[in-house]
């Protein structure tokens, strides 16, 4: 698939610190860590100011009085604050992996909950690799920076505060000269602040990208090589890595030139300590700066600019990691377009008891007797509507088919009664009541959804049938299977129920894959079943297994069946031929042929030719 198609966010502007104030509510929970670092920077922070005068007073007492006694007690010194900056760096490492390893988990955690939240169409216009980048890349970037970015600020700020405050008292007119490099520091700062941001955001986006890419070009592996397009494929993720090569460059170099800069002006301030101070001493002017006091003043001045570089480093950190908060935070900011309303959570809130009595989460009858669509259109995008005063009642018992050409509206309709997406238009009944006034949880819950090409998660069997109720038993599981006719191939496997399916179930066979989903909708006991061109790609033997097990399955219950072989939907209540978005032709099978339109016209079709090729297939080989 080409780069261009792969939806993006483009963000602009500069460092916004209200992105972090809010990425940071996540690492509340981690309050205590948080604080030890910044106490452990701030103790590291004292032992280098005071290290310098330590030596200072070393120097000079030895100076005055040789090397007596006291140069124990300065040993002594040098041992606790050694012992004390070893014991810091252990602190601290420990606690930014607790808090790194824990934020990245809640970010995930709660970037998760809310992909499960969102409704189908926020995933219609992004594809799964982009996701995936979200919860990945993005979040460790995050995750990673928050600590020690944390841990550096306080210990670079408090050490340079130290650091003045020491030089100053010690003398004041030669550290004024020194800190006169603080405003070319910052000016370079700003200059870099908006170009390293803009070079990572463009990192970041053609990452997602890539990572798109590449999760549709694994999915698709097979037809790929069936259509013979690996060239075509590498040469588009070329084009993709060539882009994050260019950026990636770009911000490197940026990175190259903006650090360098920090400590060359960081050097400078050096030189004019070394200049100053040394001819401040060559000229014999001693009376007010004792030997030991220049070195230490020295010391200050070539460890002034070791925080700032440090801190350069993770601002410039800061900038990369800001284009991944913007994606994350925009992620879990984005609210889902279909959610209960206010008063229907109200209700939920208020359900307790009535839960307890048998009724719905929302206090409401659990049993649906009857739905109505009542005048429904919708369309995906403006202007384009694929349903049109759309008008049906059906009873509990029901089965209602639904035929027509591709794109005439068919997957819509039952779409939009399990509230994937709501009607543009209209209203849509449950036992006379606006079904927006139910609780979704409630109505999805009822649903028993089997799609033409069923999903299976990894793992065993019977953790598949499970999926559809989580809490049903192993003999629930597998009366299931009995019901809709998979235990005996089941039982067959070499591990039976045990037995994995692989990824996506591509250890067993389509129709294999279809019982089993089936199964698995029948394990939630729904009220309400939808069947989408569930037997259009299995062969004919086991499309007669699925069909005995659907009768049994539909019973009682108000069905939808999606159906491209006429001869599947032949046992339905009501036949709906569906064009445009609207109803062309209703009633029973017998009652449609009788009329001899558009169904009749299909289904001798289809009969011709399914007649035409089992004469041909029965014929014996020439």
């Amino acid at each position: 698939m080409s780069s261009e198609h792969v939806w993006e966010e483009d963000y602009k502007g500069k460092f916004d610190p209200q992105i972090w104030r809010r990425i940071l509510r996540l690492a509340r929970p981690y309050r205590k860590q948080l604080y030890g670092l910044g106490a452990s920077g701030l103790l590291l922070a004292i032992i280098d100011t005071l290290i310098p005068i330590l030596t200072s007073r070393l120097i000079d007492v030895a100076s005055k009085e040789g090397l007596t006694t006291s140069l124990y007690t300065y040993g002594g010194l040098y041992a606790l604050f050694l012992t004390t900056i070893a014991l810091c760096v252990w602190v601290f490492i420990m606690l930014a992996g607790q808090t790194a390893t824990g934020v990245a988990f809640d970010i995930r955690q709660s970037g998760f909950q809310r992909l499960q939240e969102l409704s189908f169409s926020y995933y219609d216009t992004r594809s799964t690799g982009w996701l995936v980048s979200r919860l990945t890349s993005d979040c460790s970037k995050i995750s990673s920076l928050i600590p020690w970015f944390l841990l550096d600020l306080v210990w670079g700020l408090c050490l340079v505060t130290g650091i003045v405050i020491a030089m100053l008292w010690l003398q004041w007119q030669l550290a004024l000269v020194v800190l006169t490099i603080i405003p070319m520091l910052f000016a370079t700062s700003v200059y870099f602040q908006y170009k390293l941001l803009d070079s990572a955001r463009s990192i970041r986006k053609t990452n997602s990208q890539i990572t798109a890419n590449f999760n549709e070009s694994v999915m698709g592996m097979r037809t790929t090589k069936a259509l013979v397009r690996e060239t075509e494929n590498l040469k588009e993720f070329q084009v993709l890595s060539a882009d994050i090569f260019q950026s990636s460059m770009k911000n490197a170099l940026q990175s190259a030139v903006y650090l360098p800069l920090i400590t060359t002006i960081g050097s400078v301030g050096v030189g004019l300590a070394l200049w100053f101070g040394g001819s401040h001493v060559l000229l014999g002017r001693t009376g007010d700066l004792t030997l030991g006091q220049l070195i230490a003043f020295m010391q200050y001045a070539t460890l002034l600019y070791m925080p700032i570089q440090e801190m350069a480093r993770r601002f410039t950190e800061l900038q990369s990691a800001q284009a991944a908060a913007e994606r994350v935070q925009d992620l879990l900011d984005t609210e889902p377009a279909i959610q209960d309303s206010e008063e229907v959570q109200s209700a939920i809130a208020k359900a307790t008891q009535a839960q307890k009595e048998g009724l719905a989460d929302d206090g409401k009858p659990h049993s649906i007797q009857n739905i109505t669509f009542n005048n429904i259109s919708f369309s995906y995008k403006a202007n384009e509507p694929v349903l049109q005063n759309f008008q049906l009642e059906v009873n509990v018992g029901q089965t209602i088919a639904l035929v027509g050409a591709t794109g005439s509206g068919k997957s819509t309709i039952v779409n939009v009664l399990a509230r994937f997406y709501e009607p543009t238009s209209g209203t849509i009944l449950i036992n006379g009541e606006d079904y927006r006034k139910r609780s979704l949880h409630w109505l999805q819950s009822q649903l028993g959804v089997m799609l033409q090409t069923p999903h299976l998660f990894r793992g065993s069997v019977r953790e598949n049938i499970r999926y559809g109720r989580l809490d049903a038993t192993d003999q629930e599981i597998e009366e299931a299977a009995r019901m809709v006719n998979a235990h005996d191939f089941i039982h067959q496997l070499e591990e039976g129920y045990q037995t994995d399916v692989g990824e996506a179930g591509g250890n067993l066979s389509t129709g294999q894959r279809q019982l089993i989903a089936l199964a698995r909708a029948v394990v939630a006991d729904p009220q309400i079943v939808i069947m989408d061109e569930a037997t259009s790609s299995i062969d004919t033997e086991t499309e007669k297994l699925i069909q005995k097990a659907v009768e049994t399955v539909l019973s009682g219950r108000i069905s939808f069946v999606i159906a491209h072989r006429l001869s599947t939907v032949r046992s339905a209540d009501k036949i709906l031929v569906i064009d445009r978005g609207q109803i062309l032709e209703q009633g029973t099978h017998q009652q449609l042929m009788n009329q001899r339109g558009k169904y009749y016209s299909l289904y001798t079709k289809q009969f011709i030719q399914h007649s035409q090729t089992h004469l041909l297939t029965a014929s014996p080989s020439l």
